[in-house]
């Protein structure tokens, strides 16, 4: 119940925040909804809880949907599902959200976090990695490597690897990772003049 009634809490400054975004007054949004003012009023400050019969219209009005219109993050651009996945250390931000395909993360590790480096993974897929900030170091196979931000790598997740942060600060770096390994790999070459 307590998650329910957070949930609930939270739509009305999401209500609030995407109204003002379009620069609309309550007296658009009930034009545009029909819905009254006062009810409307009383949604965004929170004295009335949604119902999907009012939720409904406002999501079509605001151009959302209504799962990101009830299930949104509390912060920032309600239209945006970007919730971070925190596990030994290493966050995960989805940047993508299709089922199958490539997808890609932004992570952040945390110095001294995750397993060991003696525990490397091995598994099905294809892996590029291009860091942001900080120092990663990256075991593949038997090679040992640092990377800093602005450098990349890229393997088959058959090879036994493990990475994280090479110091004392954590490591920032986007991560695509494809299940179908080399299918999705794709290199351009310019053309031979000949």
């Amino acid at each position: 119940m307590d998650d329910l009634e957070e949930t609930l809490g939270s739509v009305g400054p999401r209500l609030r925040s995407l109204r003002k975004q379009r620069r609309t007054t309550l007296a658009d949004l009930s034009a545009e909804t029909g819905i009254s003012v006062s009810t409307l009023s009383r949604l965004e400050s929170g004295d009335r809880k949604p119902t999907l019969e009012l939720l409904l219209p406002l999501a079509k009005a605001h151009g959302v949907t209504l799962d990101e219109l009830v299930d949104a993050p509390p912060t920032g651009d309600p239209r945006i599902h970007m919730r971070p996945i925190t596990r030994h250390g290493m966050t995960m931000l989805p940047l993508t959200k299709r089922a199958g395909g490539i997808q890609a993360f932004k992570m952040i590790i945390a110095p001294n976090a995750r397993n060991r480096p003696d525990e490397p993974q091995v598994h099905e897929g294809y892996e590029w990695l291009y860091v942001l900030n900080g120092r990663l170091r990256l075991i593949l196979g038997d090679n040992d490597i640092v990377l800093t931000p602005g450098e990349a790598a890229e393997f088959d997740t058959h090879i036994p690897h493990w990475f994280g942060a090479a110091d004392d600060h954590p490591v920032e770096f986007l991560s695509l990772f494809g299940k179908q390994g080399e299918r999705a790999h794709f290199r351009a070459r310019p053309k031979n003049s000949d």
